[in-house]
């Protein structure tokens, strides 16, 4: 059974750092590219980050860029998303998601979910 559970979204004031975690299951974390969304109030869900299963390669999203930072930990089938300078435009649920193939991702959807986590910024 494929499981993707999201924690550490919150409230933060702009400027601040929240860390996402997404646990895997490990037949899936071994094999799939796993990635984020996010999806604000009123506008349509968006990728944010993703890595590839071996790690070695990973793509962020052009707004996200040089602030987030997507990582794995194979001991513990966990992908982390690091946020820093959080800004109010960042508030939105993130979900966790796993694909296949990276490609995947980048153009905007996933195989598997998670069920998402808040994240708040307070200018």
């Amino acid at each position: 059974q494929v499981q993707l559970a999201e924690s550490g979204g919150g409230l933060v004031q702009a400027g601040g750092s929240l860390r996402l975690s997404c646990t895997v299951s490990e037949r899936t974390f071994s094999s799939s590219a796993i990635g984020w969304f996010r999806r604000a109030p009123g506008k349509e869900r968006e990728f944010v980050a993703a890595i590839r299963e071996s790690g070695g390669e990973s793509y962020h999203v052009n707004v996200v860029e040089g602030r987030f930072t997507i990582s794995r930990d194979s001991a513990n089938n966990t992908v982390y998303l690091q946020m820093n300078s959080l800004k109010p435009e960042d508030t939105a649920v993130y979900y966790c998601a796993a694909a296949p193939v990276i490609a995947t991702m980048t153009r905007g959807t996933a195989t598997y979910w998670g069920q998402g986590t808040q994240v708040t910024v307070s200018s």
